[in-house]
């Protein structure tokens, strides 16, 4: 596999921390719109023109990418950013609980295509759309993707060993998590980490598919301009983690009614397929595959597959998400649809199982589901077997920054 040093474009050590942003689809315009009050340092006037707008305004419209490219061009003017020289990173999170360390580099387009970086998601044409525009009209990769590979001791041990000595950015952003960043410029180091890479079958993509399906679609665009096929556009951003660094969390389910249903007759439903008792601690956090925590009218439930119905010949069936969509939320709840349909929303398991609750007795949804974590390895299985996962089948953490490193291409 090919991982490529690149110049990024990035902030000075002492703006790193006021610069750094959370990706931009995981926060709203208007919590993002809050950040920028009271930070006018902050990266989303780029990654969510719209902030920059007192009346709405779609984040694609020409007005709203004049406005990123116009602060992408204030943050080098003003001696904010400065373009580095060829250079690897390597990228150390440390949550409460959990340490993550990756490479920061750029990855090829065409392996991207040939699927030897794979995927599991599908994306949204809309969400593709309107990344693709930002990212030509600024003519810059502004967030990484969140890659992975099988985990290789020597590998592995190689780039923590670079995670030494003085850091080029240590700072603890608002959610607790310390975000720690290592500059590797020398030459044999560099042909190194490309060497230990090349011996490597394949990368998956964990986080970030339309990051990634964006950039590859404004690479085959600018293409056509260029016959010789050259330029940065044949390469994404992105950071790339060992799989045993990573954790995945529960991605769960509210759902806004009963289909029509009364609490009696929902609940005769489920039980055909599931066996279903009142949660004797309280909130229901699934301990293994195929178990399920269910709030409904201020009660949880543990609900467990009937093993009449398991079937782990089919990488896909066999996920939690999978059974919940295809023996709940389709036959009985009527949600065929799951990215479209307005009746459902989802959670990350981030956020704690009150998340769950609140939807229930202070929105007035109707039922909500917590799920068991997908493991790192079912999500390779069906990478690897080319399938499709569910949507919202896994939520990682910690999240990677965005304005730390810009891809120009």
């Amino acid at each position: 596999m090919i991982v490529k040093p690149f110049m990024a474009l990035r902030p000075k050590k002492e703006f790193a921390e006021k610069v750094a942003v959370k990706p931009y689809d995981v926060i709203s315009s208007y919590d993002a719109k809050k950040v920028l009050q009271h930070n006018p340092y902050s990266f989303y006037k780029v990654t969510k023109p719209e902030v920059n707008f007192d009346e709405p305004i779609e984040p694609s419209s020409e007005q709203a990418l004049e406005a990123a490219r116009k602060n992408l061009q204030w943050y080098i003017d003003s001696g904010i950013f400065f373009q580095d020289r060829e250079s690897f990173y390597v990228y150390k999170q440390v949550a409460k609980d959990h340490t993550q360390i990756g490479l920061v580099g750029t990855f090829s387009v065409d392996e991207y295509l040939s699927n030897r970086i794979k995927k599991h998601e599908l994306t949204r044409k809309d969400k593709e759309d309107e990344r693709a525009k930002h990212i030509y009209y600024l003519k810059a990769q502004t967030g990484p993707v969140f890659l992975m590979y099988r985990s290789s001791d020597e590998i592995d041990s190689f780039i923590e060993g670079l995670a030494q000595g003085e850091a080029e950015y240590d700072f603890v952003d608002e959610d607790g998590v310390r975000q720690i960043v290592y500059v590797v410029q020398e030459k044999a180091m560099i042909e190194k980490i490309k060497e230990l890479f090349s011996k490597v079958d394949s990368f998956y993509i964990a986080d970030g598919h339309h990051r990634a399906a964006s950039a590859v679609r404004v690479a085959q665009i600018l293409r056509q301009d260029n016959k010789e096929n050259t330029g940065e556009y044949n390469f994404f951003l992105a950071v790339l983690f060992p799989h045993k660094h990573l954790r995945i969390y529960d991605y769960n389910r509210v759902v806004k009614d009963l289909n029509g249903m009364d609490e009696k007759e929902f609940l005769s439903k489920v039980g055909e397929v599931f066996d279903i008792s009142i949660s004797v601690e309280g909130a229901y956090r699934p301990k293994m595959k195929h178990e399920f925590g269910m709030y409904l009218r201020g009660t949880w439930y543990k609900v467990v597959l009937k093993k009449s119905f398991m079937d782990h010949s089919d990488p896909i069936k066999s996920l939690d998400v999978s059974i919940l969509q295809e023996h709940i939320l389709d036959p009985i709840l009527g949600i065929k649809d799951p990215r479209t349909d307005k009746r459902i929303d989802f959670i990350g398991g981030i956020h704690g199982l009150k998340a769950l609750q609140d939807y229930v007795d202070q929105k007035g949804w109707a039922v909500a589901f917590s799920l068991f974590p997908t493991s790192i390895e079912d999500l390779m299985k069906v990478s690897d077997s080319g399938k499709i996962m569910p949507p919202k089948s896994t939520w990682f953490e910690p999240k990677l920054k965005s304005g730390l490193f810009v891809h120009l291409i």
